[in-house]
């Protein structure tokens, strides 16, 4: 098998497990309860929902607290995706470009057409800064909306680069553990502390990138509201 086999979106018996992976997330959280009092797991996910939302909706003017559903539970479907992904034996569908350009280019195009929408002489203004000169113009308004086309691009291929490349390194680093444990028990050993350091680090990846992916989301949004 190829390195990149793990990447390829699996199919099981004619059911695409991508869409399996994609409601799986849902199941694995405790439904809130009408009752006064919840216990500490109820209490501590409300607990970190309503600080993420207060820490993610700061820099946004009240017209974009309308959001604060939709980003924070884009942030929790993201990372419990981007987690178990690490388990063995599963598949991480935020490893699929098709994904996440999904997720991106849709949000993205909703906070340009806000923009437009309410003040678009504001959303309009961003492709020139104030002072420029004459000459540069033309060239910086082209610069500024390729830019500003790219950016949903950037979103979606930084979370694919990083997820796949921090997999793909955990399965080399475990194929050089494995062949070289009759060979070279010592630096197999070794080479086992390093994988599992890795993982931790990849473990912090899938929680920040989710969190950028959000907050960069965010950003987009606070320019157009």
């Amino acid at each position: 098998m190829s390195f990149f086999d793990q990447f390829m979106s699996p199919v099981y018996l004619g059911v695409p497990l991508m869409a399996l992976a994609l409601t799986l997330p849902w199941v694995l959280y405790p439904t809130p309860s009408a009752r006064w009092l919840n216990n500490r797991l109820l209490t501590l996910q409300g607990w970190f929902i309503n600080r993420f939302t207060q820490q993610l909706l700061l820099p946004l003017n009240p017209g974009g607290h309308k959001w604060a559903t939709l980003l924070t539970s884009l942030m929790i479907f993201l990372i419990t995706l981007n987690m178990l992904g690490l388990l063995p034996y599963t598949f991480t569908p935020t490893t699929q470009l098709s994904l996440n350009m999904g997720l991106a280019v849709p949000l993205w195009l909703a906070t340009v057409i806000i923009g437009m929408r309410n003040q678009p002489t504001h959303a309009l203004g961003h492709l020139l800064p104030e002072g420029t000169p004459t000459l540069l113009i033309p060239v910086l308004i082209i610069i500024e909306t390729i830019s500003l086309f790219i950016r949903p691009l950037a979103l979606g291929v930084r979370l694919t680069a990083n997820l796949t490349a921090g997999h793909l390194l955990i399965q080399l680093i475990a194929t050089a553990a494995f062949v070289l444990l009759p060979l070279m028990p010592t630096v197999a050993i070794l080479t086992t502390i390093l994988l599992f350091l890795l993982t931790l680090l990849e473990v912090a990846v899938a929680m920040i990138q989710a969190y950028v992916f959000v907050l960069l989301l965010s950003l987009y949004l606070q320019e157009n509201v």
